[in-house]
């Protein structure tokens, strides 16, 4: 789920976009933009040239060099307004987050074996390898490790969600944050980040965008933008009409502003703030990419690598059915089933006596007037149940319940020696029958025995996540293949895999075995994306282009990967996926639309200015434009304006849709390319009307 997202022009935004487009305007810079540091080396050029006729009371036409110069100034502002609002959104987070790194004193253990002695000292002078408490109340000082403890912790302050989480030692949920809250039980946690190193801070620092870095896709573009405008400049100079423009100041000031109006100013102006944009709309999602690069190689990914549990499927096996043996009616298996699930807290615990409710109308019965103890499930039984005087009932797994009962352990036949003679009872060679019928529909059987008796089985399922089919089958038309991976036997991974929709899986997945998959991928000339959260997954993270590491996960598989999903929702790794494409398409379109914008007014523009040198052009003068400097000061008005009106759809991206790259480029070539050329013909005629209506050239 998205936060709510802010408006564009919210005041809020606006007010400080506006004083950041002046600001930007420091040359420094503008030099990482070329195309719009170019406009401002003309735009000052042509001031220069303004001023000094307007002191020397030279000039014919003061009146149309002032416009030319005013709208040069405006281009820039409004191409630096844009990249402004899409950093605004980022700021106003980041001081959000720098509001809860408030002085904060940390209580560091003096003997690491007493954790009731400690001192206090500001969070900010803590030390890697220090180890602090934190209460109930305490706000966590600084990135660590829980080292001993489990607490329930608000998270709201990084992940804006109020629900806590729980944080204990050792596994993957060890890993917490500076600035949240323990708002229960104690914590002894190891700092593992330096001062001003933190994740709060790096958090801070990506968000601004301090740390931001143009991606490959992006300096591509903008070599490309250059070599235009370098073509452009040499076309311009060479032309035989350049004297007859250049004898005066106002043909300097009208080349000048023609150059401008004719190199890709339009894609130049909003190329940062599509990128800013795009990393802001994974922010909005509570996920924080490292880098504009991992944000675009999302976009491109060609295999997505999703664990089952909890991405694919629910996340906790769910009781669907009770399957008894000979001899016994399901509704006594259920009531078996339900009284030695009543005081079972895990979720098979209670999906059992929910089923045994809606199934066959059995309620839960006050354990304590039944005089009934439960047996909980430990790891050398493998089973739970209760005892109720007399009479004991056990679920578990199959083969520590057909223990329970003394059923016959199966042999192993030697060969050449001859086959033992062992009685097996018919409702034992039924459990069996049951409990391998399940495994092959990638089930989990539970057994049930009452005083030594088999009862059935109960069929344990993991339940794959509505909607889930159809989102694999988007991600199959963009050309992405989906691979599952998991820790199940290949039987079941085989029937989750074709019920979930996915194209291929991993079962008996490792460490290794991720790993290897990524680089076999990698070979054939794909992007990889992956998630994870445990140490375990660290060597994938790093290795895959995209990794998405949970926020909940240890602190090495934070390190690891390139983005972190502050919910820790493995499922949005498809959205991430989504977003990196919206960018790519953003840009794409937009891209289009600008070149075809400049061709369009390459012939809007040129046939109006040189067709008295080159009478030959007026044929070509279709939008029958007033005078050359009509024509020029209507096509500089439209080139600011259009960037003002292309904002919007720069910010929030073009709307996504799963489609191939044939079909978006025939999208693009259709809406942005055709609407590239029909709009500057449209408006630069409506301008150019208004314009010689009210006399300003």
């Amino acid at each position: 789920m998205s936060k709510p997202q802010t408006s564009l022009f919210a005041p809020s935004i606006v007010g400080p976009a506006i004083g950041m487009a002046f600001a930007k305007l420091d040359p420094r810079a503008m030099m990482k933009n070329p195309v719009m540091f170019v406009v401002e080396v003309i735009a000052i050029l042509t001031t220069v040239l303004f001023l000094r006729d307007f002191v020397g009371g030279g000039g014919a036409k003061l009146g149309f060099s002032f416009q030319i110069v005013l709208w040069l100034w405006f281009t820039l502002l409004f191409a630096n307004f844009a990249e402004a609002v899409a950093e605004g959104r980022g700021k106003a987070q980041a001081e959000t987050l720098r509001a809860t790194r408030s002085t904060t004193t940390a209580k560091r253990l003096i003997e690491a074996e007493n954790h009731d002695l400690y001192e206090g000292i500001a969070a900010e002078d803590l030390e890697v390898g220090d180890l602090v408490v934190a209460d109930a109340g305490d706000v966590i000082p600084g990135d660590g490790e829980v080292v001993w403890g489990v607490a329930s912790v608000n998270e709201a302050a990084i992940t804006g969600e109020s629900a806590p989480v729980i944080r204990e030692s050792g596994g993957d949920r060890s890993a917490v944050t500076g600035g949240t809250t323990v708002i229960s039980d104690r914590l002894i946690i190891r700092i593992t980040s330096a001062r001003g190193n933190s994740f709060l801070d790096r958090m801070i620092g990506l968000i601004e965008g301090a740390e931001r870095q143009k991606t490959p896709n992006e300096i591509a573009l903008n070599i490309l933008l250059v070599g235009l405008t370098l073509i452009f400049v040499l076309a311009v100079a060479t032309i035989p009409s350049f004297a007859a423009y250049a004898g005066g100041t106002i043909g300097v000031i009208a080349l000048a502003a023609l150059f401008v109006t004719l190199i890709p100013t339009t894609i130049g102006a909003l190329l940062s703030a599509i990128g800013i944009a795009g990393m802001d709309r994974l922010v909005r999602f509570n996920v924080l990419a490292m880098s504009g690069r991992a944000v675009e190689a999302a976009g491109d990914v060609d295999t997505l690598l999703l664990d089952k549990t909890g991405t694919i499927t629910l996340g906790n096996r769910q009781a669907t059915e009770f399957r008894p043996v000979s001899g016994v009616t399901e509704h006594e298996l259920a009531d078996a089933a339900q009284l030695a699930s009543l005081a079972d807290e895990t979720p098979e615990g209670r999906s059992i006596v929910v089923l045994a409710k809606e199934k066959h109308g059995l309620r839960e019965r006050d354990m304590v007037s039944l005089g009934a103890t439960f047996v909980p499930f430990t790891a050398q039984t493998r089973m739970s149940g209760v005892d109720m005087g007399d009479s004991a009932i056990r679920k578990g797994a199959v083969d520590a319940v057909l223990s329970h009962v003394g059923a016959p352990a199966p042999r192993k036949l030697t060969v050449g020696a001859p086959a033992p003679v062992v009685e097996v009872p018919e409702t034992v060679r039924e459990v069996r029958a049951m409990a391998e019928e399940v495994g092959k529909a990638g089930g989990t059987p539970l057994a049930v025995a009452k005083d030594g008796r088999l009862l059935g089985v109960i069929t344990l399922k993991d339940i794959v996540k509505g909607g889930i089919r159809e989102r694999f089958a988007e991600l199959r038309r963009m050309g992405i293949r989906t691979v599952m991976i998991t820790g199940d036997n290949p039987m079941t991974a085989a029937a989750i895999a074709a019920e979930a929709g996915v194209d291929d899986f991993l079962a008996e997945a490792t460490p290794e075995a991720k790993l290897a998959l990524i680089r076999e991928e990698q070979a054939k000339g794909k992007l990889v994306a992956m998630c994870g959260d445990g140490t375990n997954d660290a060597p994938a993270l790093a290795q895959a282009d995209v990794g998405v590491a949970m926020n909940t996960g240890t602190v090495a598989a934070r390190e690891a990967g390139n983005m972190v999903d502050l919910d820790s929702d493995p499922t949005k790794l498809i959205e991430v996926v989504e977003i990196g494409k919206q960018l790519l398409m953003t840009r794409g379109s937009l891209t289009t639309f600008s070149i075809a914008n400049d061709v369009a007014k390459y012939f809007a523009i040129i046939p109006a200015m040189f067709a008295v040198i080159y009478p030959q052009l007026g044929t070509l003068n279709v939008m029958g434009l007033a005078t050359p400097e009509s024509a020029i000061l209507s096509a500089i008005i439209f080139n600011a304006l259009i960037i003002v009106a292309l904002i919007p759809l720069a910010l929030r991206g073009v709307k996504y849709k799963a489609i191939g790259a044939g079909a978006l480029l025939r999208r693009n070539l259709a809406v942005y390319g055709l609407g590239g050329l029909v709009v500057p013909f449209i408006g630069i005629k409506l301008i150019d009307i208004a314009i010689t209506a009210i006399g300003l050239a």
